[in-house]
């Protein structure tokens, strides 16, 4: 468009729809959109520097490219009963008639014609030739159109395939003529009027308004045109399209339709994506249901687990409770006036302790820790097939739903990280070895205890361990009661020495069960936050894409919309010119 001939309001409008073009195509690089949709919209934007563009499009044998020759005057382009034009034809002005192919699927032909200083013509392959892509070829040129010609025959008017056709340029938002072509095959002249009613109901259905129709036979123009017959191009009734093409298009009105082009291109691809987006948030919220579902799972997995252990934890520390009721009961039974000979026999007393007191409280002691470390690795390993179905689940649901599959990466990263974290997690339960676990956390307990103790411990098991720091510290009570009872036999001393002795082991049995309860509660926090975040870190990148998506994809919405109401703003206003 030669930006000379804008009034002051056109030249603005013009700038102001550059401008939201522009943006439009920073959106929808940024949205990764399809090359082929971005294309078309450079290519709109690039036809407003150019001529006013009229294209031609119709089933095959409709008379497309004998309408163009009727109206230039001239036989340009061939004609027949087969497909003829099998690629994009440009028609354009030139000192010169020449026929110059530019690539596989356009030539370009110039004639020195008045009406093609003003518009270029495009001719285009049947909509419905036997050749499929001649019908690709021509639904891709009709988005750079400026106004669409669509011619049907008066034979087999308003086809299924033109129907379908009419519902592409209907979404590109174009102006739409329509052309009647051979009326002079009817055989009654009201049968013209018949067709221009049923093309005008069908159109209105379609497009929501009656279009131009224009009902002619290019046939009868081209010979009254050879042959000067004023009365043979009346009866082609070819005037009235002429005068409309040649005078009604006049300045003003090519500048409307050429500013209303590329807006309504930019309305349908800015429409596309902005549904893509839209879609595609709604899937995104599934997928963080489903990271919230699996985070509230975990967060009640360690309230759980938590509570569970507390209950678990006081098994154990029943074995030293018990411990200390045998122990009491072992002092008020050998602390006695009557066992005097058997406190003298200190290394019997030790072995009377030991039997009567100690008993299997080790092998307690390691069987219900073992319970607990039993109960907690396959707590994590149920957590696992938790996260396992779920995610599972997902991808189930979604396995048929692909998204904005013409444009970018996201179902195909989006799907490969669902089963990436989806496989992660079925290793996990599959790989999970119990007693491998089990035995690790034994050891951490072992070492825990151990280092809460202040000893060496060497290879021994927790329950020796327990034992062995309880035995050490009742030898002092079995020390103090011997060396007490060889310094006198006082009938004093030994209920005094009883009352001692009893609170002495209360004390280091507490200690005991204190150092017991505290390591197992530690490393138990521990491996149960291990156990979350493992979890959490498998699914940490499908997390993270998710979170990042929705935030690009929010953004993109938001712009696609905000550019949409200002397009729609601008066609509105250009409309009104």
């Amino acid at each position: 468009m030669v930006r000379a001939i804008l009034t002051p309001q056109q030249d603005a409008l013009l700038s102001e729809e550059r401008h939201c073009l522009n943006e439009l195509q920073v959106v929808l690089a940024r949205f990764d959109a399809a090359m082929e949709d971005q294309a078309t919209l450079e290519h709109s934007i690039r036809q407003l520097d150019e001529l006013f563009l009229l294209v031609v499009v119709g089933e095959f044998n409709a008379g497309k490219s004998a309408l163009i020759n009727a109206l230039l005057g001239q036989p340009l382009l061939p004609e027949g009963v087969t497909p003829t034009t099998t690629r994009i034809h440009l028609i354009k002005y030139g000192s010169n008639s020449e026929h110059n192919l530019i690539d596989a699927v356009t030539e370009v032909t110039t004639a020195p014609l008045e009406v093609l200083r003003a518009i270029n013509i495009v001719d285009t392959p049947g909509t419905n030739a036997i050749r499929r892509e001649h019908e690709v070829i021509t639904r891709g040129f009709v988005p750079r159109s400026d106004m669409v010609l669509f011619v049907t025959s008066a034979d087999r008017p308003f086809t299924e395939s033109e129907r379908a056709f009419l519902q592409c340029i209907r979404e590109w938002g174009k102006k739409v003529v329509f052309v009647v072509n051979k009326i002079d095959i009817l055989e009654r002249p009201e049968d013209v009027g018949k067709i221009v009613s049923f093309i005008a109901e069908n159109a209105r259905e379609m497009l929501g308004f009656t279009p131009e129709i224009f009902p002619i036979s290019a046939r009868l123009a081209q010979q009254a045109k050879r042959g000067g017959n004023g009365t043979l191009l009346e009866e082609s009734r070819f005037a009235p399209l002429e005068r409309y093409i040649v005078d009604t298009l006049d300045e003003r009105e090519r500048v409307r339709l050429k500013l209303l082009n590329p807006l309504g291109v930019a309305r349908y691809v800015a429409g596309k994506y902005l549904a893509i987006a839209q879609e595609r948030l709604e899937l995104l919220r599934d997928d963080l249901v489903t990271i919230q579902d699996i985070e509230t799972q975990l967060e009640m997995y360690r309230q759980d687990m938590q509570r569970d252990f507390r209950f678990r934890l006081s098994d154990v520390e029943n074995v030293l409770h018990e411990l200390e009721s045998r122990g009491i009961e072992f002092f008020d039974e050998i602390l006695r006036l009557a066992r005097i000979f058997d406190l003298l026999n200190k290394e019997k007393l030790k072995a009377d302790f030991a039997r009567a007191v100690i008993a299997n409280a080790p092998q307690q002691v390691e069987q219900r820790v073992d319970h607990v470390i039993d109960w907690l690795v396959a707590s994590e390993l149920r957590q696992w097939q938790a996260v396992t179905e779920r995610i599972g689940r997902r991808q189930a649901e979604h396995a048929d739903r692909m998204v904005g599959q013409v444009v970018g990466t996201f179902d195909y990263d989006r799907a490969r990280l669902l089963e990436s974290v989806g496989r992660a997690a079925q290793n996990a339960v599959e790989q999970y070895d119990h007693e491998r676990e089990a035995h690790r956390l034994a050891e951490s307990v072992r070492m825990a205890v151990a280092g809460t103790a202040l000893i060496e411990v060497g290879a021994l098991g927790l329950g020796a361990l327990v034992m062995l720091l309880a035995t050490t510290t009742l030898a002092d009570v079995t020390g103090l009661l011997t060396a007490g009872l060889v310094a006198t036999l006082g009938l004093f001393v030994i209920p005094a020495r009883r009352r001692e002795a009893k609170a002495e082991l209360r004390r280091k049995i507490g200690a005991v069960r204190h150092q017991l309860m505290s390591a197992l509660t530690q490393q138990f926090d521990r491996e149960l936050e291990c156990s979350v975040q493992r979890i959490r870190e498998a699914i940490a990148p499908y997390t993270r894409f998710i979170r990042a998506e929705q935030a690009r994809l929010n953004e993109a919405h938001t712009q696609l919309l905000r550019i949409t109401q200002q397009l729609d703003r601008l066609q509105a206003r250009v409309e009104a010119l």
